[in-house]
Protein backbone atom coordinates (compact mmCIF):
# COMPACT_ATOMS: atom_id res chain seq x y z
CA UNK A 1 0.00 0.00 0.00
CA UNK A 2 1.31 3.45 -0.91
CA UNK A 3 0.39 6.57 1.07
CA UNK A 4 1.61 10.10 0.41
CA UNK A 5 2.05 12.97 2.90
CA UNK A 6 3.01 16.70 2.59
CA UNK A 7 6.69 17.57 3.19
CA UNK A 8 9.13 20.46 2.93
CA UNK A 9 10.10 21.65 -0.56
CA UNK A 10 6.68 20.38 -1.68
CA UNK A 11 7.98 16.80 -1.62
CA UNK A 12 5.36 14.23 -0.74
CA UNK A 13 6.32 11.49 1.67
CA UNK A 14 5.69 7.94 0.56
CA UNK A 15 5.29 4.61 2.34
CA UNK A 16 6.34 1.28 0.79
CA UNK A 17 6.50 -2.03 2.67
CA UNK A 18 5.69 -0.12 5.87
CA UNK A 19 8.76 2.13 5.45
CA UNK A 20 8.31 5.91 5.32
CA UNK A 21 10.33 7.79 2.70
CA UNK A 22 10.99 11.53 2.57
CA UNK A 23 9.76 11.74 -1.03
CA UNK A 24 8.00 9.76 -3.71
CA UNK A 25 11.29 9.78 -5.65
CA UNK A 26 13.14 8.12 -2.76
CA UNK A 27 10.35 5.54 -2.44
CA UNK A 28 10.52 4.77 -6.16
CA UNK A 29 14.29 4.30 -5.91
CA UNK A 30 13.72 1.81 -3.07
CA UNK A 31 11.35 -0.17 -5.28
CA UNK A 32 13.93 -0.06 -8.10
CA UNK A 33 16.60 -1.40 -5.74
CA UNK A 34 14.34 -4.29 -4.77
CA UNK A 35 13.92 -5.16 -8.46
CA UNK A 36 17.68 -4.92 -9.03
CA UNK A 37 18.14 -7.20 -6.03
CA UNK A 38 15.75 -9.79 -7.52
CA UNK A 39 17.73 -9.54 -10.78
CA UNK A 40 20.89 -10.28 -8.71
CA UNK A 41 22.55 -7.02 -9.81
CA UNK A 42 22.44 -5.77 -6.20
CA UNK A 43 23.23 -8.30 -3.46
CA UNK A 44 21.73 -6.17 -0.69
CA UNK A 45 21.38 -2.56 0.38
CA UNK A 46 21.16 -0.48 3.54
CA UNK A 47 19.01 2.60 4.10
CA UNK A 48 19.90 5.76 6.01
CA UNK A 49 23.58 5.01 6.64
CA UNK A 50 25.07 7.48 9.17
CA UNK A 51 28.37 9.34 8.87
CA UNK A 52 29.76 11.30 11.81
CA UNK A 53 31.06 14.77 10.98
CA UNK A 54 32.95 17.32 13.10
CA UNK A 55 30.94 19.32 15.62
CA UNK A 56 28.69 16.41 16.66
CA UNK A 57 26.99 16.52 13.25
CA UNK A 58 25.68 13.37 11.66
CA UNK A 59 24.87 12.96 7.97
CA UNK A 60 22.73 10.10 6.63
CA UNK A 61 23.23 8.89 3.07
CA UNK A 62 20.00 7.45 1.68
CA UNK A 63 21.38 4.11 0.44
CA UNK A 64 24.51 1.97 0.60
CA UNK A 65 24.36 -0.61 -2.17
CA UNK A 66 26.43 -3.78 -2.43
CA UNK A 67 26.59 -4.85 -6.07
CA UNK A 68 27.22 -8.35 -7.45
CA UNK A 69 30.38 -7.13 -9.20
CA UNK A 70 31.93 -6.37 -5.76
CA UNK A 71 31.46 -2.60 -5.86
CA UNK A 72 29.82 -0.58 -3.10
CA UNK A 73 27.82 2.53 -3.97
CA UNK A 74 26.61 5.33 -1.72
CA UNK A 75 23.52 6.97 -3.19
CA UNK A 76 21.48 10.02 -2.21
CA UNK A 77 18.11 10.56 -3.85
CA UNK A 78 17.75 14.31 -4.35
CA UNK A 79 15.05 16.48 -5.77
CA UNK A 80 16.81 19.68 -4.72
CA UNK A 81 20.48 20.28 -3.89
CA UNK A 82 20.40 22.63 -0.89
CA UNK A 83 23.54 24.52 0.24
CA UNK A 84 23.49 22.51 3.48
CA UNK A 85 23.41 19.22 1.55
CA UNK A 86 26.26 20.32 -0.74
CA UNK A 87 28.40 21.29 2.28
CA UNK A 88 27.75 18.04 4.17
CA UNK A 89 28.30 15.90 1.07
CA UNK A 90 31.71 17.53 0.55
CA UNK A 91 32.59 16.99 4.22
CA UNK A 92 31.68 13.29 4.07
CA UNK A 93 33.66 12.79 0.85
CA UNK A 94 36.70 14.58 2.36
CA UNK A 95 36.61 12.61 5.63
CA UNK A 96 35.75 9.17 4.25
CA UNK A 97 37.11 7.34 1.18
CA UNK A 98 33.76 7.35 -0.64
CA UNK A 99 31.90 9.22 -3.36
CA UNK A 100 28.21 9.92 -2.92
CA UNK A 101 26.24 9.45 -6.11
CA UNK A 102 23.10 11.53 -6.68
CA UNK A 103 19.98 10.33 -8.44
Amino acid sequence: MIRYHKHKFNAQQATHDGIKFQSKKEGRYYLELKLRQKAKEVIFFLRQVPFDLPGNVRYWVDYQEFHADGTVHFVDVKGRRTPEYIMKKKMVENLYPITIEEV
